[in-house]
C-alpha cells in the first residue's frame, strides 16, 4: 500500500482542494443563514416597533378625548353655576328693591296721615319745592287744593319700574334719564326719592362722582324725611371715597351714623370705618 509519502503530488493536492471546498461550502452557507435570521429579526422588530406606535397613538388619541370631555363638562357646570347665581343676584335684587319701595310708601302714607291729623284745615301737605335744587317744578299732576294726584297710580309705577328695568341691564345713561323724567313728572308721588336715589346711584354706577354726590344731596334736601337719604348718605361716602376725598367720605360715614345709626346703612358705614 501507498503512504501519504508514496502517493503522488497531484492526488495530495486534489484531496486537499476537495476539503478546502466542502469547508468554504459550509461557510457560505452559515453566514447566508445568519443574514436570513438577521433581516427576520429586523422584520420582527419593525412589527413590534409599529404595534407600539399605533397603540401609543391610540392611547394619546383616547386621553385627549377623554380631557376634552372633561373640560368642556366642568365649563358647562361653572357655566350653569354662574347662571344661577345671577338669578339669585336678581331675585335678591328685586326683593330688596319691593321691601325698600313697600317702605316708602307706607312711610309716606303715615306721614301725611299725621300731617292731616295736625292740619285738620288741609287736605294734604305741600312737596318741598323741586325748583330749590334745579329741578323745574312740575304741577300738571298736583291739584291747586293740594289733593291725590291725578294721574293714577298704576302710571306713576309703570314710569318707574320702566327707568329701573333699564338700570337692570346696564343701561345707565337711559335710567338717568327715565327718572329724571319721573321727578319731573312726579315731584309728589311717594316714589319720587326713590326715583332721585337711583339718578345718583346710576351716575354712580357710570363712574360720575360729582354728579352722583349731587343728585344724592339734592334728594337729602328736597325730601328729608325719606326712608331713602340714609342709603344716599352711603353713596355720596362712596363717591367720595372715589374721588380720593377720604377725610369727606368719612364725615359723611360718622353723619349717617349719628342721624340714622338703626339703619342698614349705618351698619355698612360702620364696617367700613371699623366700628362695632
Amino acid at each position: 500500500m501507498w503512504s501519504v509519502k508514496q502517493a503522488p503530488r497531484t492526488v495530495v493536492v486534489a484531496v486537499m482542494l476537495a476539503a478546502f471546498a466542502h469547508g468554504a461550502h459550509a461557510a457560505l452557507f452559515d453566514d447566508e443563514e445568519a443574514r436570513k435570521r438577521i433581516v427576520q429579526t429586523n422584520t420582527r422588530l419593525d412589527e413590534l416597533q409599529r404595534s407600539l406606535d399605533t397603540r401609543l397613538a391610540a392611547l394619546e388619541q383616547q386621553m385627549k378625548n377623554q380631557g376634552l370631555d372633561l373640560f368642556r363638562e366642568v365649563e358647562t357646570i361653572k357655566a350653569e353655576v354662574a347662571r344661577m347665581r345671577g338669578q339669585i343676584e336678581v331675585l335678591n335684587y328685586e326683593l330688596s328693591e319691593a321691601q325698600k319701595r313697600q317702605r316708602d310708601l307706607y312711610v309716606d302714607l303715615d306721614s301725611r296721615i299725621r300731617k292731616l291729623e295736625a292740619s285738620p284745615g288741609t287736605t294734604a301737605s305741600t312737596p318741598p319745592d323741586p325748583a330749590v335744587a334745579g329741578v323745574p317744578s312740575v304741577v300738571a299732576n298736583a291739584p291747586a287744593d293740594g289733593g291725590a294726584a291725578a294721574t293714577p297710580a298704576a302710571t306713576e309705577q309703570r314710569a318707574y319700574d320702566a327707568a329701573l328695568d333699564q338700570f337692570k341691564r346696564g343701561d345707565y345713561a337711559a335710567s338717568i334719564t327715565g327718572f329724571q323724567s319721573f321727578v319731573k313728572t312726579y315731584p309728589r308721588s311717594v316714589l319720587a326719592s326713590s326715583a332721585q336715589y337711583w339718578v345718583g346711584n346710576a351716575q354712580f354706577a357710570r363712574k360720575d362722582y360729582r354728579g352722583a354726590v349731587a343728585a344724592q344731596r339734592q334728594l337729602i334736601q328736597l325730601w328729608p324725611e325719606s326712608v331713602k337719604v340714609p342709603d344716599a348718605l352711603l353713596n355720596i361716602a362712596s363717591a367720595q371715597s372715589e374721588l380720593g376725598d377720604n377725610a369727606a367720605s368719612r364725615r359723611t360715614l360718622e353723619e349717617l351714623i349719628g342721624k340714622y345709626p338703626h339703619s342698614e346703612s349705618a351698619a355698612k358705614a360702620k364696617q367700613r370705618l371699623g366700628i362695632r
